[in-house]
């Protein structure tokens, strides 16, 4: 059986409860959720597939005009459709609940007209392949039927329910001013079932809690909405349990069109620590900040000799990577992963993130918990010993090992920080001091000496390389040169020239890859934040509002953006790039907390 062509990647929008997360389309169907945690297995899988792989479509029958929005500033969606005979609104929310368990509220209302209504529901556990066993609930008021498949139990419950198959249909005519509401729950198999939801109640509550949220921001931006909407998503993609964030809540969305450069990004990174602290601390949400660094030293542990570039939701370490037969991949994009084997990759520039988020807190005036000292000073220690070393770099490559030109860099703000913070606690003897000084020098002089390349006047990928690599902006963010150093200056100016396409900037410059893949959105704002720092601050603003037209009806930005077809491409909605936009579109606007000072 052959699937249908691939709805877009901006046909999507996201709606969340602090634990998991739904892709609803514009259509009204919901084409991936995984149950009940972001890294649980999918059981709703259309996304890279089609109907069969488990979605639940819910609207009305016939030929439509759809528009749709966010509920104000909340996690709500509203689609409405309008037909030959009415117009129909769609709300779609996920409960943030106390007891830990998950549920999706579709309500359905008519403002004019009448319009007739088709919902079909097919869950399909593994990643599409198992649907459950379904049981018709005893006592139903309004129907209703309980499916197991192994720990898993789901619950819908709404009117007009009946079972064909795996699959449970309601199709109704629904007149102006009236309403239907189906609420689907997960749970525990082994367990008694849950208290069913009070759809009413459910929605009022939800509203309040993000609206309560996002009410605490008062940060000037001259894109308020842009930032308001990119915090959203980051707190939809928070455990709400743990404090930990994942990159986006998807897998195998693809970076290069009909390539096999589909990862499995539903993990936290490393990587994104010092980005996401900078993005919440300048915003103004502390709490927030403190628990992502309270989830990064957990997850380190008493180890950071053996640190990951990347976590489970929960900390945990086990990312084992395989690949999904039964999943054709969106629009054909294969092989179809699951799990990371990126995680257990040498890069260095991870311990970096971790001490420069230390010193960030630090900064911030965030407390810490009793470990993070001795946990920067096994990491400095470990930098010491291995920064000479070759690694996989910022983009993970699963070629041979180089030595990049940023994984270095970062390994000198590793050192780096870990002098200031001693500086203001005085932890480490004075000659221990002197010799991590003269370390940071060493790394700084073998940076300056092997990844600049004096022909074209600019930092290169990796020592030796004829390469450019968007990484190399990030240095005079983290402070490793001012950005009126005449190499600094060198290498914004070679890769404005080179690696741009279409306005904004690919992420690097490579073989095998090239202009197939789409430009990186958040190394856009990368540049945005140089250009700033240059004082060229009215093209920094239009390179910024650039990145923010190529974003969805409702705000959201993927990875990447494919120029030539103008889609969004790679995992939905992309954490770093929405940390970006937070960070561009608050430090274009006035002073704000900087990772290399200030």
């Amino acid at each position: 059986m052959r699937d249908a062509v691939s709805k877009p990647i901006e046909d999507y929008a996201v709606i969340g409860d602090g634990r998991t997360a739904a892709l609803v389309a514009r259509d009204g169907s919901i084409d991936w959720l995984c149950w009940p945690r972001f890294d649980s297995d999918a059981c709703l899988s259309a996304l890279l597939g089609g109907k069969r792989h488990g979605a639940w479509s819910l609207a009305p029958t016939g030929n439509v005009d759809v528009s749709r929005r966010y509920l104000g500033d909340s996690e709500v969606l509203q689609t409405e459709f309008r037909t030959p005979t009415g117009v129909l609104r769609l709300t779609d929310f996920m409960p943030i609940r106390e007891d830990g368990l998950s549920a999706l509220v579709r309500r359905l209302e008519v403002n004019e007209g009448e319009v007739e209504i088709e919902s079909a529901l097919s869950i399909r556990f593994g990643y599409g392949e198992i649907p459950p066993w379904w049981y018709e609930l005893a006592g139903a008021e309004t129907g209703g039927f309980s499916g197991e498949v192994g720990p898993d139990r789901v619950i819908l419950r709404g009117p007009g329910l009946s079972r064909d198959g795996a699959v449970l249909h309601a199709r109704m005519t629904l007149r102006v001013g009236e309403r239907a509401d189906y609420v689907l729950q997960h749970a525990s198999s082994a367990r008694e079932l849950p208290d069913a939801i009070d759809p009413e109640l459910a929605l009022a509550g939800t509203l309040i809690k993000w609206r309560d949220w996002i009410g605490r921001f008062d940060k000037r931006t001259d894109w308020p909405e842009a930032v308001k909407r990119s915090l959203l998503t980051l707190k939809a993609l928070s455990h709400i349990s743990t404090g930990g964030i994942v990159a986006a809540p998807t897998l195998g969305l693809p970076e290069k069109p009909g390539g096999a450069m589909n990862w499995d990004y539903r993990y936290c990174w490393l990587r994104d620590s010092t980005f996401t602290l900078t993005a919440l601390l300048n915003a103004g949400f502390h709490d927030e900040a403190q628990a992502w660094m309270q989830w990064l030293l957990r997850a380190i542990a008493g180890a950071p000799d053996k640190v990951r570039i990347m976590y489970r939701v929960d900390g945990g370490r086990q990312l084992h990577e395989r690949e999904i037969d039964t999943l054709p991949g969106w629009n054909g994009a294969r092989p179809v992963r699951v799990g990371n084997a990126a995680a257990g990759q040498r890069q260095l520039d991870v311990y970096g993130e971790v001490l420069d988020s230390a010193c960030l807190c630090d900064r911030a005036g965030i407390p810490q918990n009793s470990n993070a000292a001795a946990t920067s000073k096994r990491l400095v220690a470990h930098v010491e010993r291995i920064w000479r070393e070759p690694d996989q770099g910022m983009w993970e490559s699963r070629e041979a090992p180089q030595h990049y030109v940023y994984s270095k860099v970062m390994a000198w703000v590793a050192v780096d920080r870990f002098l200031r913070l001693d500086e203001q606690r005085g932890n480490c003897p004075p000659d221990r001091h002197a010799e991590l000084a003269s370390l940071r020098s060493a790394i700084h002089a073998d940076v300056c000496a092997q990844g600049f390349d004096s022909k074209t006047d600019s930092f290169m990928q990796s020592y030796g390389s004829v390469n450019l690599d968007a990484s190399v902006l990030l240095l005079p963010l983290v402070g490793f040169l001012p950005v009126d150093d005449e190499r600094i200056a060198g290498t914004i100016a070679a890769i404005e020239n080179r690696l741009m396409e279409g306005g904004l900037v690919r992420r690097q410059e490579a073989s095998g890859i090239g202009r197939e893949e789409g430009v990186f959105l958040a190394c856009s704002c990368w540049l945005a934040d140089c250009m700033a720092m240059q004082n060229r601050h009215e093209e920094a603003r239009t390179l910024f509002e650039r990145v923010l037209a190529v974003s969805n009806d409702v705000g959201l930005l993927s990875e990447e953006y494919h120029v030539p077809s103008r889609r969004l491409l790679g995992n939905f909605p992309q954490a770093l790039t929405h940390i970006a936009v937070i960070n561009t579109g608050l430090g274009l606007c006035g002073p704000v907390l900087q990772r290399g000072g200030g």
